[in-house]
């Protein structure tokens, strides 16, 4: 699988699980793909300082990346 068949796919991800961030006044973006199994987000808006945002990244956000991309083995939270 090429790097830009595994960005689409991380990007068919976070398109997935987006509208139930925005419906919390939330968002998410994609930073980067490392390692072809590695990929950085970053959390915006009322994801930024939410308790639960850990909880979203591992049981939503990389739930979500690994059914469309099984060999991402990690989703790490970017912060500014």
């Amino acid at each position: 699988m090429t790097s830009d068949d595994l960005k689409e796919k991380v990007e068919k991800a976070l398109d997935e699980i987006r509208p139930f961030l925005q419906s919390d006044g939330g968002d998410i973006s994609l930073i980067s793909i490392d390692n072809g199994n590695s990929v950085k987000v970053k959390l915006h808006g009322a994801c930024v300082g939410c308790s639960v945002n850990q909880m979203t990244l591992k049981s939503g956000v990389e739930m979500t990346i690994k059914k469309y991309a099984p060999q991402i083995e990690e989703v790490i939270n970017v912060v500014e």
